[in-house]
């Protein structure tokens, strides 16, 4: 057996304002230092090969797919899932959930942590993004519900309520 498999590796991070430090295998993926070490469950594992996006999280303010990140990788980084999205000043949803919402830009639910947030780092580099925009920014996430009309909606009406919060948007 070869004892580099089995080295097991310090995690020390920010994850949604909170100090963790976990061992864990030296192969974790981020996905699952959150789900399984962390009680994570909003960040969904679905394809683990960067094709669905069920997997985003926002690591030191960029959105990326944690089913490619080790955790050993995001060492000393900030990371940001879907349940501290909406730790907005008022204990509600955030802009871009609520805007999920109104627009019914959801259906079975299952893409859409990983879209909310897709949809925030959008915003963050475009915050005027034309349709055709939105749809190229939404293009590393796949839903199977909702044909994305109501996914691009909201994504609209989440860039007319106004420019992200330095929090929470």
């Amino acid at each position: 057996m070869d004892p580099a498999r089995n080295t097991d590796v310090v995690v020390d991070l920010e994850v949604n304002g909170r100090s963790e430090v976990r061992t864990v295998p030296a192969r974790t993926l981020l996905v699952h230092f959150l789900r399984e070490n962390l009680g994570l469950t909003g960040t969904h594992v679905g394809c683990d090969t960067t094709q669905c996006g069920a997997c985003t999280v926002e690591l030191d303010g960029v959105a990326v797919k944690s089913c490619t990140v080790l955790a050993a990788q995001a060492a000393g980084s900030t990371v940001r899932t879907i349940e501290d999205a909406s730790a907005s000043t008022d204990g509600g949803l955030d802009r871009v959930q609520r805007a999920f919402w109104d627009e019914h830009g959801l259906q079975c639910g299952f893409c859409t942590p990983g879209m909310v947030l897709a949809v925030r780092q959008l915003l963050r580099d475009n915050p005027r993004p034309t349709d055709d925009e939105i749809r190229h920014g939404i293009d590393g996430n796949l839903c199977r519900c909702t044909g994305y009309q109501n996914i691009v909606a909201a994504a609209r009406k989440a860039a007319e309520a106004g420019p992200t919060m330095a929090k929470a948007d």
